[in-house]
């Protein structure tokens, strides 16, 4: 039952794809796949167009198919795509001087967070160094705990 489930949820995207929108040459097809697994539907936006069931996702899934039957590459393609809808169209956006701080920010905010932990940890291990009892202090607590020891006895 359990493989069934994960099968039909499988499937799922791949039948996204409708057989009327095949291109008969295999490698045609392999490289609008390829595509379409790039470009974000912009309907549903965390799917790509060949996950998505959207019209939109169909209309552009036909016009990658179009314009690579008309001879373009996947680079003519995908600028495109850019020009007509914009950078946030592509599933992983170029790396380009306007998408610097989107590449970057995640790194940088981890390497800061990472730093921020190592300098909290050092410093509660220094503390941890500083607070322990000196030789008179120890002696003292051991009369305290002792004298009250004596009192519940």
């Amino acid at each position: 039952m359990a493989g069934l489930l994960a099968l039909a949820a499988l499937a799922g995207p791949a039948l996204a794809v409708q057989p009327s929108e095949r291109l008969s040459d295999p490698a045609l097809e392999a490289r609008a796949r390829s595509l379409s697994t790039e470009i974000r539907c912009m309907v549903c936006q965390n799917q790509s167009i060949d996950d998505s069931d959207a019209q939109l996702a169909k209309d552009l899934r036909v016009l990658v198919r179009e314009r690579l039957s008309a001879g373009d590459s996947d680079a003519a393609v995908r600028d495109f795509l850019v020009a007509r809808y914009g950078e946030f169209v592509l599933l992983k956006p170029r790396f380009q001087g306007h998408t610097l701080v989107l590449w970057l920010a995640a790194p940088v905010l981890l390497a800061i967070g990472a730093f921020a932990s190592f300098a909290a940890w050092r410093r509660r291990n220094r503390a941890g160094a500083d607070n322990r009892l000196t030789s008179e202090e120890e002696a003292a607590l051991a009369r305290v705990l002792s004298e009250d020891d004596m009192r519940r006895s």
